[in-house]
């Protein structure tokens, strides 16, 4: 003779437990979303632009931390450099834009085991720093660029610039290239396209998030 089979009703779930849970969800969720998020990249922290009877001329300037990949390869020898590239665009309705001038800056950070200090190189000239600090701070902007000559502009045109600043690991050393890890940080950088005034200042504030 078989056993008779027993089933269970499983029981349901009060609306106490319910209402419960999802408080419980809500919170982890609100929590989730006030948590601080950090990204590596650069931030454009300010910009603007002046014309003058010379041209066109740009400060800007940026926050970031080196990553530790980075830093552990420069005090081996390795040099960083940064670039800074901006190209003044010109609006045309009836064809493509037109790129009125363009200009680059660069930067070397090095680390001199002689005099155990840190030496920017740019432009020519080079400056030594006691520390990371400093030495990254002569490189994080700029004031008064020449980025367009007076001729280059266009008194009745609708301008705009194409802004970037990075690390250059293109010029890092080959063998460094093909082991590179977007995780390791070495993404440092941040693009902007910016609108420019009819008098060629910047129609737009430049506070900016960094790129991924």
């Amino acid at each position: 003779m078989s056993s008779p089979v027993i089933l269970h009703r499983r029981a349901s779930r009060p609306a106490s437990f319910w209402r419960l849970w999802l408080t419980w969800a809500l919170a982890c969720l609100l929590a989730a979303s006030t948590m601080p998020v950090r990204a590596d990249g650069v931030e454009l922290s300010a910009m603007s632009t002046i014309r003058s009877d010379e041209g066109l001329e740009l400060s800007f300037s940026t926050r970031f931390e080196l990553p530790r990949a980075a830093e552990d390869a420069l005090m081996k020898g390795v040099s960083l450099y940064f670039v800074a590239e901006v190209s003044v665009q010109r609006k045309r309705w009836y064809w493509r834009d037109a790129r009125a001038s363009k200009a680059s800056r660069s930067w070397r950070l090095y680390w001199y085991a002689l005099t155990r200090q840190y030496r920017v190189s740019s432009g020519g000239l080079t400056q030594s720093f006691n520390n990371l600090p400093e030495a990254l701070a002569s490189l994080r902007g700029v004031s008064g660029w020449r980025i367009a000559e007076a001729r280059e502009l266009d008194e009745d045109g609708s301008h705009y610039l194409e802004f970037s600043y990075r690390l250059d690991t293109s010029q890092l050393p080959k063998p460094m290239q093909i082991g590179l890890s977007i995780g390791q940080g070495w993404n440092l950088g941040v693009e902007r396209n910016l609108g420019l005034n009819p008098d060629f200042s910047l129609r737009t504030a430049a506070a900016s998030a960094p790129t991924p």
